[in-house]
């Protein structure tokens, strides 16, 4: 039954080292808040873009997914998921700072 029965109370999934490619059923952890999931298999953005589903999801981490290590060589990694995930505040362990969080702060 996959993630179903977490996916109205889980907040932190840890799950690195898992060779995992795929995010398939993810989008059913609607308070998640916490994805620890480095040194994994993730290749494609499509992948990625499922997480847009998670409306809780301030932090990510996927250092060392085949992905992030092919975007983050020309300087696009972290660009391209700050756009992505517009609610996110920490990305590999690494705050993100918006424009419009200094124009509040």
């Amino acid at each position: 039954s996959g993630l179903e029965p977490v996916g109205a109370t889980l907040e932190a999934l840890w799950i690195s080292y898992n060779l995992i490619e795929k995010m398939k059923g993810i989008g059913v952890l609607k308070k998640l808040k916490v994805l620890f999931m480095s040194n994994n298999q993730v290749k494609d953005w499509s992948e990625l873009q499922k997480l847009s589903e998670l409306p809780c999801l301030v932090d990510l981490n996927m250092v060392n997914n085949p992905i992030e290590e092919k975007h983050s060589l020309d300087n696009t990694w972290r660009p391209e998921i700050e756009k992505k995930l517009i609610k996110l505040k920490k990305l590999d362990g690494v705050p993100i700072v918006r424009q419009d969080d200094e124009e509040e702060g």
